[in-house]
């Protein structure tokens, strides 16, 4: 998946005395979802996403990151390229 959002359609249904929604088979396996979901709400929306962790922490990608002992010396002439104002 790429940083290009997939925009879907689902209905509220009712489920007991609550409302839900069925997600598709097909993103359920793309995403390796079963069992419990985390939902998150926060200001921009809610997102759902697995329950075992998937990502790396801050840290953890820091830590990745200066592991790989990337050349950053071209960093300075991105940054005064004007993109910053």
């Amino acid at each position: 998946m790429g940083n290009t959002p997939t925009t879907r359609y689902v209905k509220l249904i009712a489920i007991g005395n609550s409302e839900g929604i069925q997600i598709p088979k097909v993103l359920l396996q793309k995403h390796g979802w079963s069992g419990w979901l985390v939902l998150e709400e926060r200001t921009d929306g809610v997102f759902l996403y697995s329950k075992e962790k998937t990502r790396l922490s801050w840290k953890e990608t820091c830590r990745a990151m200066a592991a790989e002992r990337e050349d950053w010396s071209d960093l300075d002439v991105a940054v005064a390229d004007g993109l910053d104002r």
